[in-house]
């Protein structure tokens, strides 16, 4: 074990599991391999959804609702999170579980690809996003996140460092992941250098970044 896993280890160590069925659906995510958000990661989106005290919310990747599950128990009474998902059995067994923990009013899920849903979404209408969805298609989504964002949203952005593995040169990676590897620094040079908003790249759980949206 390396020293940020150590760190990372560390870290977690202090973090609480989730309880009852929450656990459950995401110790059985874990068992059936579909990607859920890290426990470091988790508690940062915790606090930061307690700063801003979102009124709406949108998620891209649903996977199989976790996310949208766990963000449900920090957000005000009124708030609503809508979530969008490509791959349909995953969007079903989304919809069973955010059913089994009663949160059919706050989450609405949206089966589709995320490239086409979002254009349909109004401009300007969530103040807190979340995306966390097919890493190559990051900065396909960024446009449509801007245009769909408030002013002052805050969009979070989960896993841009691909386990370390952005810090390598194209040819040093494998040529099947080439394509992620550019387009996810493609993505990072555009939020951080785009005036329209302001980002800051974390070592949180395997990267986050947090962008703030100042202007359209």
């Amino acid at each position: 074990m390396n020293g940020m896993e150590r760190i990372s280890s560390f870290i977690d160590s202090y973090i609480e599991d989730d309880e009852g069925l929450l656990n459950e659906i995401l110790s059985e995510a874990i068992k059936n391999r579909v990607p859920v958000i890290r426990k470091a990661s988790k508690e940062f989106l915790r606090t930061q959804l307690l700063i801003k005290e979102p009124e709406n919310i949108l998620e891209i990747g649903t996977a199989v609702g976790y996310s949208s599950l766990y963000m449900s128990n920090y957000i005000k009474p009124n708030s609503k999170i809508t979530t969008i998902e490509l791959d349909e059995e995953r969007a079903n067994l989304a919809l069973e579980n955010i059913k089994k923990l009663g949160k059919e009013e706050v989450i609405r899920v949206i089966k589709g690809d995320a490239c086409k849903v979002l254009k349909t979404l109004p401009d300007a209408s969530y103040d807190f996003l979340f995306v966390d969805a097919a890493k190559g298609q990051y900065i396909n989504y960024y446009e449509e996140i801007i245009r769909a964002a408030a002013k002052n949203a805050v969009i979070i952005s989960d896993n841009v460092l691909q386990d370390g593995e952005i810090l390598e040169s194209h040819y040093t990676v494998e040529k099947r992941n080439r394509t992620i590897h550019d387009r996810m620094r493609e993505y990072l040079y555009k939020i951080t250098h785009d005036k329209r908003v302001c980002t800051s790249i974390l070592s949180i759980g395997d990267g986050m970044t947090v962008t703030i949206k100042l202007s359209d």
